[in-house]
């Protein structure tokens, strides 16, 4: 494996060791050693930063199940090194916060955070250097538990294990889709490498699949980057410790699904629906978002839900961008690449303020006690480094110069107003609410970072509503804000600092095909551009966001804003209440404690699911009994099968358990004796040895038991059981007189006869049955080995742990 194979798996190695250092070095806390390994990684990585000409790609493969097309594939290009700086940077700064932020107290489960952290960040890195859409898939999920696990972290909290069960159904639920857009897109084009089916987008636009391809896929990528309506997770996974809130839900989880966005929009990108549902979906989430933060009172929330807009914000100026691969070539203008580099500077510059910003509110929460800002006041001069950090992000958030968030506001707007000019999409008729949205959601972002400002720090300091003194932070807390806050500043004024080493490397990835060979796209970022719109549009947007500030009472006094948790809760709530009504009404149903029913119900799913098999192909034949040619039958046989069916029919009428094991083991070895006389001994070998085993185990286990428990039965039901057992063993006959006749019929050679030439060449085996069980079958082996192995602990931990009697068990 490659030095980046192992800049993936590094963090889960890391993981293993964390127990072992909480453990043995208690006296010094276990975020140092952590602290170590994210650090190493950003500085690794910044040796791939282009300096004086444009990026090469770089792609190492190592096969894993190379059969299925699925291979560990790391593929470093300017986006995939765009988000890792953002994972292993934030995350060194996240963990180095942490460690002030969590103390190192006996009672608090220091080991199983970092181990959690360590895990996500892993996982993270999976999805943005691989390039296999099943890796990428499996990372995916492993973010989701990792993310479940933090957000549940103080587990005795009832929000807290709700939050973290509402992330995690939205998100899976969102990946299973997702995973079912990547078969699909495997379908089209024969590979699960993003590169080759970049390569074949031209091809499978007018493929049938392609839509549905698409919706099944940006499911999942709203899912996880908390679009409007699956948004609603995000605000209750607030309920993590704030070191967790900086970097999943500012920097890195959420920004999972804007990824996946701009890596396939070579694929989907230039088509009117991925246009029109990413920026449809990206503005409403950005008003939604930004209006719903004006309503909240706890700081954490206000930040939840800009979070939720900022997203918006980003996925729409995708959804804008993906306009430009509608162009060939030699047509491509900057006018319409503009969205897709405001895109790419945003997510730098929101990574920036908004993890420095959650850190300022976990220090004004750990330093006062509380978040509401109704209790808050006058923190200005008692936290005056916390009070700088905050202005320099909530201006940089609210969009004013000369701080970065100013300068990808502005291109925000750019976009917008660019994209009114499309003659594609229909943009003609709709188009112009595009800069209008972004306006209004602008206003709003102004006011929230205004009211998040003064009603925390300006004012009258209020003690008596503070759970403890307040006074400023120390030191090491102070840090991470302080270098976050420090390049909101330097990347607002020397932007181009990052033209040419992140945000062009990351639009060619983007629109990969919009340039020449050896062309490259001018990025020059700089803050005056004369009297133009943009710049009419920001003024407004501070002079209405004042006026909505100042009239703020009233909009308070209407019924939206009265209710802080966002309406759409109930929608999620009312559904998984019915879900577990539903599923408590089909367990009662199903599970009645009479082994009897739990037959019936298999063999009446077998009856129905075999049978419409057999008639929806076409399957059923009784041409065998018309050319049927029975063989002589010896005496021998005919003792043997009166014997068999008389076993079979005693069995009804035995009502002693050990007299049933032993009917049952008759039937079995008379089973084993029919294949001796058909000459097939390996199959009458497996058969004695497995009956023998069974009727061992099945005897020592029963003779210790109860006696059997008598049981009435009423007429109905045996009528009942006749009609499922008659249904069974005509499903059987049916069966075996079809494959005869289809045998005989189909020209096709019976499968039996790969297995007796290949048993010997292949596998080295000249017990068929068995060679069947451990090769050619070895997978479903191997997984009901492990069954076995997880009822065999089952019992050890039941043995282990015995009831004394009162427990609920």
């Amino acid at each position: 494996m490659s030095t980046l194979h192992y800049l993936v798996l590094a963090p889960f190695i890391m993981a293993i060791f964390v127990p072992f250092f909480y453990k043995w070095f208690r006296n010094i806390h276990t975020g140092w050693f952590v602290l170590i390994l994210p650090t190493v990684l950003f500085v690794y990585l910044l040796q791939y930063l282009p300096v004086g000409g444009p990026m090469e790609p770089l792609q190492l493969t190592v096969p894993w199940v190379p059969s299925l097309g699925i291979n560990f594939t790391v593929y470093l290009d300017g986006l995939s090194l765009l988000f890792a700086l953002l994972i292993t940077g934030i995350g060194a700064l996240v963990v180095l916060y942490s460690i002030y932020y969590i103390a190192n107290k006996k009672d608090e489960p220091l080991n199983n955070f970092y181990v959690y952290l360590l895990m996500f960040m892993g996982a993270m890195l999976g999805v943005v250097l691989s390039d296999n859409l099943i890796v990428i898939y499996v990372f995916w999920e492993l973010t989701s538990l990792a993310s479940s696990l933090l957000i549940a972290y103080w587990f005795h909290k009832e929000k807290s294990r709700y939050g973290a069960q509402k992330s995690m159904f939205i998100t899976v639920t969102g990946g299973f889709s997702m995973l079912a857009g990547f078969s699909l897109l495997y379908v089209m084009t024969n590979t699960f490498s993003i590169q080759e089916i970049i390569a074949q987008a031209g091809t499978i636009i007018n493929d049938p699949l392609f839509i549905p391809a698409m919706l099944l896929i940006l499911l999942g990528a709203f899912t996880k980057s908390a679009q409007f309506p699956f948004h609603i997770w995000l605000p209750d996974a607030m309920e993590a410790p704030t070191p967790v809130s900086a970097y999943l839900h500012s920097a890195t989880m959420v920004k999972a699904g804007i990824y996946l966005v701009a890596r396939l929009t070579p694929v989907f990108g230039g088509t009117a629906q991925w246009f029109w549902l990413l920026t449809i979906f990206g503005l409403v989430t950005l008003v939604w978002g930004s209006v719903s933060a004006i309503r909240q009172k706890d700081l954490k929330a206000i930040l939840a839900f800009s979070t939720i807009s900022q997203l918006g914000l980003i996925m729409s100026l995708l959804g804008l961008g993906s306009a430009a691969v509608h162009y060939d070539v030699a047509e491509v203008d900057m006018l319409y690449a503009t969205a897709v580099m405001a895109a790419v500077f945003h997510l730098v510059n929101h990574a920036t303020f908004k993890g420095s910003l959650f850190m300022v509110v976990g220090i004004v929460d750990h330093e006062t006690g509380t978040r509401d800002i109704r209790n808050l006041g006058g923190l200005m001069t008692i936290m005056p480094i916390t009070f700088t950090i905050s202005l320099i992000g909530l201006a940089s958030m609210a969009g004013l110069p000369p701080f970065n968030g100013f300068l990808s506001k502005e291109m925000f707007f750019t976009g917008t107003l660019n994209a009114t000019t499309l003659d594609i999409f229909n943009v003609s008729t709709w188009g112009f609410l595009f800069p209008v949205l972004a306006w209004v959601a602008s206003v709003f972002t102004f006011a929230y970072c205004m009211i998040m400002f003064f009603r925390t720090f300006t004012g009258k300091y209020q003690p008596e509503k503070l759970k403890k003194e307040a006074h400023e932070a120390p030191v090491g807390m102070l840090i991470s804000p302080i270098v976050l806050a420090s390049l909101v500043v330097i990347f607002g004024l020397f932007p181009n600092l990052l033209g040419y080493t992140i945000i062009e490397p990351a639009m060619q990835s983007i629109l990969p095909n919009l340039l020449g060979e050896g062309d490259r796209f001018y990025v020059n970022i700089y803050h005056w551009h004369g009297l133009n719109p943009e710049l009419f549009m920001t003024i407004g947007v501070v002079l209405f966001g004042m006026l909505v500030v100042l009239n703020l009472k009233r909009w308070q006094e209407t019924t939206f804003f009265l209710k802080e948790r966002d309406p759409l809760n109930r929608v999620y709530d009312s559904g998984l209440d019915g879900l577990i009504t539903g599923s408590q009404r089909v367990t009662n149903f199903q599970m009645t404690g009479l082994l009897r029913d739990y037959f019936a119900f298999m063999m009446v799913f077998m009856i129905f699911l075999v049978g419409w098999t057999f008639i929806q192909f076409d399957a059923l034949s009784f041409e065998s009994l018309a050319m049927f040619d029975a063989g002589e039958v010896t005496p021998f046989l005919w003792i043997i099968t009166l014997v068999l069916i008389a076993a079979t029919v005693t069995m009804p009428f035995i009502q002693q358990r050990i007299t049933g094991i032993i009917v049952v083991g008759v039937i079995g070895f008379l089973i084993a004796l029919l294949f001796v006389v058909f000459r097939a001994p390996d199959l009458a070998l497996t058969q004695l040895l497995v009956e023998t085993v069974m009727v061992v185990l099945l005897l020592l286990a029963f003779y210790h038991l109860p006696e059997l428990r008598k049981e009435k039965f009423t007429p109905r039901f045996r009528f009942t059981n006749l009609v499922i057992s008659v249904g069974m063993g005509l499903m059987v006959t049916i069966i075996a007189l079809s494959v005869h006749a289809l045998r005989q019929t189909s020209g096709f050679d019976p499968i039996s006869d790969f297995f007796v030439e290949a048993s010997v060449p292949l596998a080295g085996g000249y017990n068929m049955v068995n060679v069947i069980l451990v090769d050619f079958r070895g997978l479903d082996t191997l997984l009901e080995v492990l069954v076995l192995a997880i009822a065999a602990l089952g019992v050890v931990t039941l043995i282990k742990h015995k009831f004394k009697g009162g427990e609920d068990v």
